[in-house]
């Protein structure tokens, strides 16, 4: 998957100069918020909360806020109640876009993606129209050196991951979402550095972009990422690194 680790691990930097200003922080609040409406307010017992405090502690969240957003969640504190939805369509070069949003009110948040669509050339669809594309997994981003694609893969599969894959600079690391953790710690135990982990839909084939079109998707791509209601955008682009990074600095 071209571009998508150095795509991920610059969102994940851009995270942490932006948590600074309270836009991680609130859309982490918000996640945790509805992983405890959904499966209880205990992270043992809660797969999807697990991952998302393990997010929050990464971007240097205060235990208080955590805490506090748990119990919104589980109703021992009043708090706005999220729907989740999810937005798919395809942006420029026939890219599929899968969009994750949190809104307390879908008849403001959908007209709004549509419109970011719509202004950089491409086209909010039906339900269902490009999930097929994409399975969730755990995913796992590491930075090259000074380990082999053997070591790794070794490690991987004796935490109950499924594959390492070479993505440039970096190794792509897949897992059941239920394995992401427990691989994670692996790494870590291993003394391998973790440049992010997460869990993504994750293209089952790519798109190949290129000039013109590559920039404009990343535009697109990043105007959705700035939405306060969305937490997360997938897509299936193949774009070389060196584009990705042009981007960044233009932006």
């Amino acid at each position: 998957m071209s571009g998508h680790s150095k795509w991920h691990t610059i969102k994940h930097k851009k995270g942490a100069a932006d948590a600074k200003r309270g836009r991680v922080f609130t859309r982490l609040i918000k996640e945790i918020t509805v992983a405890a409406r959904l499966g209880g307010g205990d992270p043992e017992g809660n797969p999807r909360l697990r991952t998302v405090i393990l997010a929050a502690k990464a971007a240097n969240m205060p235990k208080d806020n955590i805490e506090k957003a748990i119990k919104k969640g589980t109703g021992e504190l009043p708090g706005v109640s999220y729907e989740e939805v999810v937005y798919e369509g395809y942006g420029p070069g026939g890219v599929a876009l899968f969009v994750q949003a949190l809104t307390d009110n879908r008849n403001r948040t959908l007209p709004e993606i549509r419109h970011l669509f719509a202004k950089f050339g491409g086209n909010l669809g039906e339900s269902n129209c490009v999930s097929w594309m994409f399975e969730k997994k755990g995913y796992i981003v590491l930075p090259k050196g000074g380990r082999s694609d053997e070591e790794l893969l070794e490690v991987v599969l004796e935490a109950g991951g499924d594959d390492v894959r070479d993505d440039g600079d970096n190794w792509e690391v897949l897992a059941p979402p239920e394995r992401l953790e427990a691989v994670r710690e692996a790494l870590v135990a291993r003394k391998i550095p973790v440049a992010s982990a997460e869990v993504a839909m994750v293209p089952k084939t790519t798109v190949r972009v290129e000039g013109k079109k590559a920039q404009q998707l990343l535009s697109m791509i990043e105007a959705l990422e700035e939405h306060d209601d969305v937490q997360n955008v997938w897509a299936n682009f193949d774009i070389d690194d060196a584009e990705i990074t042009e981007q960044q600095a233009a932006s």
